[in-house]
């Protein structure tokens, strides 16, 4: 996912899949950080599952709701 689709997407929640190629990061790496507590933006972990709430990822990333950068 690009950071556009991931703008424009409404989705509550992302993969580690969608999260990994927008921070060009190994999904499996992303869940194994989540796995530990280690990852830097908010996460939830469900058994085996990770998912990535979209809107607190956009903030953590500096970017509003609406599209907009902070800062």
């Amino acid at each position: 996912m690009t950071l556009t689709e991931i703008r424009q997407s409404d989705k509550l929640l992302l993969t580690p899949q969608e999260v990994g190629s927008l921070l060009n990061m190994h999904p499996q790496t992303i869940n194994l950080q989540a796995k530990k507590g280690t990852l830097p933006f908010p996460y939830i972990r469900s058994g085996n599952r990770t998912k990535i709430p979209r809107l607190p990822l956009m903030r953590w990333l500096g970017i509003e709701e609406g599209g907009q950068t902070n800062g």
